[in-house]
């Protein structure tokens, strides 16, 4: 009864305090952040960024230098295996084995995962299409990434972490997966960190935005939210030279005019109303954010 409180009390999913993992030429310098329970969370950054680096030590694939990083609110590293059960993962590349058939896959899981279900698993193959008895060497990209999300949906897992999953599909497989990860996280114990540098899938579908440069954690928080705080302020060169350096991000300016971002639209637009105010995209404030820490 007392661990089922301690569960039921969980508020958020991963909780990253202070951690660093140092490899000389590149330092994932005290990161904190958390994601919560029956969210969709945005992991963005160029590449190079940390992005990969945070998801190994997420998994326990390699081991931070310092800091604490827990999972449904256990330290990860202390009881991974259990850990393991509960997480489903998603990389870029395929990680099977490229003579597999679908129906080996399935033997090898099952000896992997206590909570393996054999039967989840086909249904999963039928609904996209993936044959069970062809290699999977021999499928495409957008078949090679509903493989590995049918393997991570039958152990049941509640966390699904996924490195750059729709990275060079068409569009219309991406708008396939993104249905998929909507439907996953319908049942508010489910929950996805999703690591992507395609912005525009995360404005769909993300609840949470963490945003990493150069190992340091940049911006963190609701989607919404930093869409909502975030602007884009047009004006004559001369005027922009007049905005406080406190609201803006990063400016270009031109022969004849200034663009910059803005951390606080609404008070930049009070108290420079001749200016043109525009809404701005994750992939601005991303890019406005990367030229400002240059």
């Amino acid at each position: 009864m007392e661990d089922m409180e301690k569960t039921n009390s969980i508020k958020n999913v991963i909780e990253i305090e202070n951690v660093t993992k140092d490899y000389g030429d590149f330092k994932l310098d005290h990161i904190s952040f958390s994601v919560p329970e029956g969210s969709v969370c945005g992991f963005i950054g160029q590449n190079g960024a940390g992005k990969t680096t945070t998801i190994n030590l997420l998994l326990d694939v390699i081991k931070k230098d310092t800091g604490s990083i827990r999972v449904f609110g256990k330290e990860v590293g202390a009881d991974s295996a259990a850990l393991r059960e509960e997480i489903g993962v998603v990389f870029d590349e395929m990680g099977f084995h490229e003579f597999m058939t679908g129906r080996d896959i399935n033997i090898m899981m099952k000896n992997i995962y206590k909570n393996w279900d054999e039967t989840a698993f086909f249904d999963y193959l039928k609904r996209f299409s993936l044959p069970s008895k062809k290699k999977c060497g021999s499928f495409s990209r957008g078949m090679r990434m509903k493989l590995q999300i049918a393997a991570a949906l039958s152990h049941h897992a509640r966390l699904l972490v996924m490195d750059e999953p729709t990275s060079g599909l068409d569009p219309i497989v991406r708008n396939e997966m993104l249905d998929i990860f909507r439907e996953f996280v319908v049942s508010e114990d489910h929950t996805i960190f999703l690591s992507s540098h395609i912005t525009g899938d995360l404005e769909k579908i993300a609840d949470e935005v963490v945003f990493i440069n150069a190992g340091r954690i940049v911006l963190a928080g609701n989607k919404d939210e930093l869409l909502e705080k975030h602007g884009i302020l047009k004006c004559r060169k001369e005027d922009g030279e007049k905005v406080s350096d406190s609201l803006i991000v990063h400016r270009e300016s031109g022969s004849y005019g200034t663009e910059m971002l803005v951390n606080d639209r609404y008070a930049a637009a009070k108290l420079y109303p001749d200016a043109v105010m525009e809404p701005a995209t994750l992939e601005e404030i991303m890019l406005h954010y990367v030229s400002g820490k240059r």
